[in-house]
């Protein structure tokens, strides 16, 4: 019977399993990739289908900014192959929207196949002033207000605003900091 819930920290080594096996080794190279690199998934947002103990499907939610206004990111939406045609995507979907619209967050966009999504309400309508940062085919770039109005008005790229899995080494969010000796610890070459 298959389960769906919270993915637990020793389900990350399966989970990747399963994306290699089910979105090929270029995976990494997609433009909503860049919105992912070094985050952790929105809090209580990265879901798994379980059956037994095999991961059998998987979806993650990431916080981002969408020209100013708070929203997710929805992706990667993985099934096992052998798996496919049972319906466990669409579960997978209602289950992250479900618990992103408990959570109060107002809007979900992601890059996808329009046809599928489009059951689940998802739209060009509301990218339409919303960029990628990188290449996107547009008819594939799609939002879902869960919240009337959460992205009225928004223009612009959208912004990665997650939580660092692995904090850069340099950068806006990690200030110089001095050591005991007085030295900079940002920077060693001195």
């Amino acid at each position: 019977m298959i389960q769906i819930g919270v993915e637990a920290p020793g389900e990350t080594g399966a989970r990747e399993m399963l994306l290699d096996r089910t979105m090929g080794p270029d995976r990494h190279l997609k433009t909503s990739e860049r919105l992912r690199e070094n985050r952790l998934p929105a809090s209580g947002l990265a879901l798994v289908a379980r059956d037994g103990d095999a991961i059998v499907g998987s979806v993650r939610l990431w916080n981002v900014s969408a020209g100013g206004r708070d929203a997710l990111l929805l992706g990667p939406l993985a099934v096992a192959p052998e798996r496919q045609g049972e319906g466990l995507g669409g579960k997978l979907m209602r289950a992250a929207l479900n618990r992103a619209a408990m959570f109060g967050h107002g809007a979900v966009i992601l890059v996808g196949d329009a046809e599928y999504y489009a059951r689940f309400g998802f739209s060009a309508e509301a990218t339409r002033s919303l960029m990628m940062p990188g290449p996107v085919d547009r008819a594939r770039f799609l939002a879902l207000e869960l919240r009337d109005g959460a992205l009225s008005g928004a223009a612009g790229m959208l912004v990665a605003t997650g939580d660092w899995s692995v904090p850069p080494l340099a950068g806006p969010d990690f200030p110089t900091v001095a050591s005991p000796s007085g030295l900079d610890l940002a920077d060693a070459s001195r």
